[in-house]
């Protein structure tokens, strides 16, 4: 189905005014930016680094070592730094090169990362400096979630940090100790600041104690021992369409002697129309056309302002127009590819996003995570998971392009063996039918199809509370504490770590639903637990005040047109219970009422780990389990003793801890 929608005069202004890496919002006119075996990165015997430290730390301060570079041979006498061995290597490496994309499924952002990182990344001396990428350029810019349904504009556009906590750990329990994190964007030095303390980055780096770097030459940005983002000269570019292509000293020396891993997230993109690997590589970019160089990645797509501008005018050539800017874009980022290429491509999609990748996210039914060695074949399975591959719903709009510009310019660049592509791991079926797809353009086209219609989650208007599925169960659900039923990797995981008013705690958790005739069954996966709890108190007997300690807790409503009368059951870590039934338009509440529970938990107290299964068999809830039936639900848990921490996963957003507020209840989808 193909739906036409007009974006506002303010939207058409400001897709006018993008001229920046990601296409994302700008600010006072400020551009933003946005088993494998197949790698074999040279470990040099001259390293990068000193003995003992870590690459220069710009904003965590997890290391003031200073970087020592050593005069390495790939450093070319005279005016640049020869990119033709690059150009070469790539070429090598990436030509023909039918490696296997790893599509894996299941978990947490964080158990994700760790596990693609253990699938796919190649094993190399523990000494090999490791530059992760992930994508923190490519979001909507900052709101108030206040204001805005819960959405800051970062979240779910960015990398997951816990994604890319996840790959730390991985790669620190092989031994690696010279690890950064770094991005390019295109803004401030304050707005990086902001960027990073907001989205979680800045936190989980100086946890990890793990540098991260903005690779960005302004001279504030890069006096970090080393000046990790300063712009380094390249030759061998003038034949390109990127010929004032400069490169991030960081990047040039993970390239030359290092690992360098690209963790994107998967996403539709309004311009793109997929933003992964390739797409990425728009952060990286900087061009000596002016100073600083890193605040000129509009460049690369500078065309689109007047094809836009024609769209806005309906000129009968704004189209074509259009097109030919998102070709040109394509090349240049192929220019790019060419000699910046990853050697390791770990996405993020826990969950991936359609809609146009900044203010209509749609999010996937399932957490997903891909990676592979070849990065175009990486984007490929992306785009199959995204149902943005061969769409000739695209091809229409799009001219003949069935995908996204920029992917197709680099399958044909590195003479991508598509007819070898193989997808493995416990995700790969995903793929095996049409996925669905909800794509927005931004010349103002709405593409719809391949399958059941997703929820579109509009930041900008609509409704904004959150949904989950609960599957329909297909076999007895045994309570075991574990999670152990083979059913649970089927049920998508809803994970939150927002407290009360929607700020960002850093505790994590997740929950799973499933339901049959006999009752529902939900599976609460708890990080950051220190069992502040009364251990002394029987779990047989209805426990009350549990709220005062430790305890998750879930509020259904039986019926979606009366919210203000729900039941509350609340399970402490160790099993302690008590449930309610709650009737705010009477102002009742009901302690004697049942919830029909059988609970069990398991505990993994060295890290902080709770697990709790149970099922709610009472007739008044397993009456209302129809197949298709739309629930309001809260999820919410307490966590420790001083400070108490109160985690929602659909805020209230109330001035102190409540969450008695039916408004802000999310929904629990039945399946058929």
């Amino acid at each position: 189905m193909i739906r036409t929608f007009r974006p506002s005069r303010s939207a058409v202004s400001l897709f006018v005014l993008i001229a920046c890496s990601c296409m994302c919002s700008c600010k006072g006119g400020a551009p933003v930016s946005d088993d494998a075996s197949s790698v074999s990165p040279r470990a040099s015997s001259s390293a990068p680094f000193a003995a003992g430290a870590t690459s220069a730390d710009v904003v965590s301060h997890a290391s003031t070592q200073e970087s020592a570079w050593d005069g390495s041979t790939a450093y070319a006498k005279g005016e640049g730094f020869d990119v033709a061995a690059l150009r070469k290597k790539n070429h090598v490496r990436l030509d023909g090169d039918a490696s296997p994309v790893t599509m894996i499924t299941g978990g947490t952002p964080l158990e994700l990362g760790r596990r693609l990182c253990e699938s796919v990344v190649p094993r190399v001396p523990k000494e090999t400096p490791v530059l992760l990428k992930p994508n923190l350029g490519g979001f909507d810019w900052f709101k108030d979630p206040k204001t805005h349904g819960g959405d800051d504009g970062i979240r779910g556009r960015i990398t997951d940090p816990e994604f890319v906590r996840g790959v730390i750990h991985c790669l620190k329990a092989r031994g690696h100790t010279h690890l950064t994190v770094a991005e390019g964007w295109g803004a401030t030095p304050q707005d990086w600041d902001k960027l990073v303390a907001v989205s979680g980055y800045r936190a989980m780096t100086s946890e990890e104690k793990v540098p991260l770097v903005a690779m960005d030459d302004d001279g504030v940005f890069d006096k970090a021992p080393g000046n990790p983002g300063k712009a380094l000269a390249l030759t061998g570019m003038d034949q390109t369409s990127v010929p004032t292509l400069m490169m991030p000293k960081i990047l040039w020396e993970h390239l030359d002697h290092g690992l360098f891993i690209s963790l994107p997230k998967v996403k539709a993109h309004r311009y793109g129309v997929m933003s992964m690997s390739v797409k990425g590589m728009q952060g990286t970019v900087m061009l000596s056309d002016a100073a600083p160089h890193f605040r000129q990645k509009w460049r690369m797509h500078k065309e689109i302002s007047a094809a836009l501008e024609l769209e806005k005018k309906k000129d009968p050539g704004a189209r074509k127009a259009y097109v030919a800017s998102l070709e040109i874009f394509a090349k240049r980022i192929s220019d790019v590819l060419e000699v910046e290429a990853p050697h390791v491509v770990l996405a993020e999609g826990a969950p991936a996003m359609s809609g146009d990748g900044f203010q209509k996210l749609i999010p996937s039914a399932e957490n997903v995570a891909i990676g592979g060695t070849n990065p175009i074949l990486v984007d490929v399975a992306g785009a199959k998971l995204l149902g943005l591959w061969k769409n000739d719903a695209i091809g229409k709009e799009l001219l003949g392009h069935t995908s996204s510009p920029l992917l197709e310019e680099a399958i044909s660049r590195f003479s991508t063996p598509l007819g070898r592509l193989q997808i493995v791991g416990n995700g790969a079926s995903l793929v095996d039918a049409p996925r669905p797809y909800h794509f927005y353009g931004m010349p103002g086209f709405e593409l719809v199809g391949g399958g059941s219609a997703a929820t579109v989650v509009e930041p900008d208007g609509g409704d904004l509370r959150p949904s989950v599925r609960a599957v329909h169960a297909k076999a007895p659900i045994g309570i075991d504490g574990l999670g152990s039923e083979p059913a649970w990797t089927a049920a998508p995981r809803v994970t939150f770590d927002t407290d009360f008013k929607g700020v960002s705690s850093g505790v994590r958790t997740s929950v799973r639903f499933q339901y049959d005739a006999h009752g529902l069954y939900a599976l609460w996966e708890l990080e950051g637990a220190h069992l502040f709890t009364d251990a002394s108190k029987s779990v047989t007997d209805e426990r009350q005040k549990l709220y005062e300690e430790d305890c998750v807790e879930l509020f259904l409503a039986p019926d979606a047109n009366t919210r203000t009368r729900y039941f509350e059951i609340e399970v402490g870590p160790l099993g302690h219970f008590l449930d309610i039934d709650v009737d705010r338009a009477k102002k009742t509440s009901n302690t004697g009422w049942s919830s029909g529970l059988e609970v069990k938990t398991t505990r993994d107290e060295a890290h902080h780990r709770v697990t709790i299964e149970y099922a709610l068999r009472s007739p008044e809830i397993v009456n209302r389990l129809v197949p298709g039936a739309k629930l309001p639900l809260g999820l919410y848990r307490i966590e420790g003793k001083s400070p108490r921490t109160y985690l929602a996963w659909s805020p209230p957003r109330t001035e102190k801890p409540n969450f008695h507020v039916p408004d802000a209840f999310g929904t629990l989808l039945l399946d058929p």
